[in-house]
């Protein structure tokens, strides 16, 4: 660890002035934090804090990131640059192929599903396969993850008992740790079969070229361990200053992801160990647009904790596959247009209430709702979303809002209209766009003031 402490030979360093504090105060303060007891912890002040050195690292990405290359080629590592997904499988399907591997395992990685890796793999006959738990359980079901730190958090133990008795032919249980040990014995081989170990980054450090890797299940330490190749998948906001930063974020992370006061491994990889080889592929797919904009750039921010997504009553309702995406909730709502393209996603900045509990509960402070705005009014002046029928509507419900008596005629007419067609009827002509990706509601038999009076 203390050599974790030291820039890599030949690393280049700069000033980081986050805030007014100085680096002795700031350290010490974490330090102090680090000892206090749960209840004790400065909540507002630690993510104060993440808030100042995320900002800062997000303003000076193009320097962080060379000194970040410049540390880690230091230590024996190789840096490549992906422009775009199709890049990023691309190094990762090179790497792969030069060192004969025919098959990988893989820590958690939501950049490996952003980029859609295991489709690019498994194209070129090279066997992907997912150590997370969770993310072996949608994998072996042929889904997508429907939460950010919990995968399968849509499977029951039941739903689970019957994807391993029908995928790997299991006799049938619901017992978790049945299932649990079950995909322990699967995947243990694994690991000492694969040419190549894939894994996420949580952290890295410009200052000394370290790969931060924080779990619950020691597999993307196996992942990346194991295996004479590691490959580090890394979105390019995923660099941090220096070293002595990275207390602030762990504490939050944990806290804000699982409710733990720390994730049970926190992996700090410092190039290849001998006779193995390092890769780190730093990845834009879109970022880049992102930072160019003042109004979205503080999702760059985010800690991919999942916070925002457990007290989104819009995410509660519908669920991560609602989204399409990768990342779901509102950061994916945020994120997703703008990574893909508003064309692309035009309707997601639309899945939210507005009510404030992501921003509220996020810890490194990103100001999501008014982000989710802007690029509502991104989308309208794209012209990618809504219809020109559907601007005429809204219009009309605006008009309709002004007075008491247009109110009530637009409640008496909406009332008629919906059960003229019906809760799963295509719906009028007009409302076509609109139904594309929606349902119509059922109609209550009364109105709410109907059924206040009769209870009063």
């Amino acid at each position: 660890m203390a050599e974790a402490l030291q820039p890599a030979a030949g690393a280049s360093s700069f000033e980081h002035p986050y805030d007014n504090k100085s680096l002795a105060q700031t350290l010490q303060r974490t330090l102090d934090l680090k000892h206090a007891a749960q209840n004790d912890v400065d909540w507002q002040e630690l993510r104060a804090q993440a808030h100042a050195i995320k900002k800062f690292a997000i303003e000076n990405l193009d320097r962080l990131l060379l000194e970040f290359e410049q540390s880690f080629c230091a230590r024996g590592g190789t840096v490549l640059w992906a422009s775009t997904r199709e890049d990023a499988a691309a190094h990762v399907l090179d790497i792969c192929r030069r060192h004969g591997a025919t098959s990988v395992v893989k820590g958690k990685s939501m950049l490996g599903e952003e980029i859609e890796l295991n489709a690019t793999l498994e194209q070129a006959g090279i066997s992907a396969v997912e150590t997370d738990l969770g993310e072996y359980i949608v994998q072996l079901a042929g889904q997508r993850p429907s939460h950010i730190v919990g995968p399968a958090l849509h499977l029951s133990r039941q739903d689970i008992g019957k994807i391993f008795s029908d995928k790997l032919g299991l006799p049938y249980t619901d017992d978790p740790d049945a299932l649990m040990n079950a995909a322990r014995l699967r995947l243990r081989q694994c690991y000492f079969e694969a040419g190549a170990g894939i894994t996420g980054v949580n952290f890295a450090a410009a200052d000394t070229g370290t790969v931060v890797v924080v779990e619950n299940e020691g597999n993307g330490g196996l992942s990346a361990s194991v295996p004479a190749v590691q490959i580090f998948l890394m979105g390019i906001e995923k660099v941090i200053p220096r070293l002595v930063d990275l207390p602030v974020f762990l504490r939050l992370l944990a806290r804000a992801a699982t409710g733990q006061k720390l994730t049970s491994y926190t992996h700090h990889f410092l190039g290849p160990e001998a006779g193995k080889h390092a890769y780190c592929v730093l990845v834009d797919g879109g970022r880049t647009r992102i930072l160019a904009d003042p109004r979205t750039r503080e999702s760059l921010y985010c800690i991919r904790c999942g916070a925002c997504l457990n007290v989104c009553p819009v995410y509660r309702r519908a669920g991560g596959w609602a989204y399409q995406s990768a990342y779901s909730g509102p950061i994916g709502a945020v994120i997703t247009p703008q990574l893909r393209g508003i064309e692309q996603a035009a309707e997601l900045p639309f899945a939210s209430t507005l009510c404030g509990a992501c921003k509220q509960e996020c810890p490194v402070d990103i100001d999501l709702p008014h982000q989710l705005v802007y690029l509502r009014k991104k989308v309208v002046e794209h012209a990618a979303f809504p219809s020109r029928s559907e601007r005429g509507l809204m219009r009309a419900f605006a008009l309709m809002m002004r007075f008491g008596w247009t109110y009530s005629l637009g409640v008496f007419l909406l009332r008629f209209v919906l059960r003229r067609y019906g809760h799963k009827s295509a719906g009028p002509k007009i409302l076509a766009s609109w139904l594309a990706t929606r349902t119509l509601p059922e109609v209550p038999a009364d109105t709410f003031k109907q059924w206040w009076s009769k209870r009063r």
